[in-house]
């Protein structure tokens, strides 16, 4: 019988093939499939907000390999959104490669704490947004839509956990530095 955690794990899994087509659709299709990576952001997104939640639900719990990497899944999608973007041709081959050798010796450096994974996603999905809104207006503004309502619906959550928590980590990433 399938659990709670199992179906959580399912979801994260299916994020991470998301990330892979996405580079499959930008070598294959560039351009033209914009509309359907931004539908594809808001399913791996809406995956990434209910897969915590249906895990702690579960009647089992114990720990899995995509549990327990469920930050990395996170990156491997926001690389593989970069990737389409570079493939699809909205950001040139060399930026994406600087930024990605950049985070990689930060990483290497420091490890991989959640505030440092959680940042690395922001200016790829900045990016995203923009040439969303930019170049497939209709979807573009969905998921500009969708993600309004997450905060309006998490707000509170955001407010007391995720920002409070964010900052607290990154504040640990400069102490860390400071002390090297």
């Amino acid at each position: 019988m399938l659990v709670a955690k199992q179906v959580a794990d399912m979801i994260t899994g299916g994020r991470a093939v998301l990330g892979v087509f996405m580079v499959w659709l930008g070598v294959t299709r560039g351009p033209e499939a914009l509309p359907l990576v931004c539908w594809l952001m808001i399913l791996g997104w809406s995956g990434d907000g209910l897969d915590g939640p249906i895990a702690r639900r579960s009647r089992l719990q114990y720990h899995s390999w995509l549990g327990d990497h469920d930050l990395v899944i996170d990156i491997e999608v926001s690389f593989g959104l970069l990737l389409y973007l570079v493939a699809a041709g909205y950001v040139d081959l060399r930026i994406a490669s600087v930024y990605l050798i950049f985070w990689a010796l930060l990483f290497w450096r420091w490890g991989l704490p959640r505030s440092l994974g959680m940042l690395i996603q922001a200016p790829i999905y900045g990016w995203f947004l923009w040439v969303g809104v930019r170049d497939a207006p209709q979807a573009g503004w969905w998921v500009i839509g969708w993600i309004a309502a997450v905060i309006i619906l998490t707000w509170p959550r955001a407010v007391r956990e995720v920002v409070p928590g964010f900052l607290r980590g990154m504040g640990d990433v400069w102490q860390q530095y400071r002390r090297e």
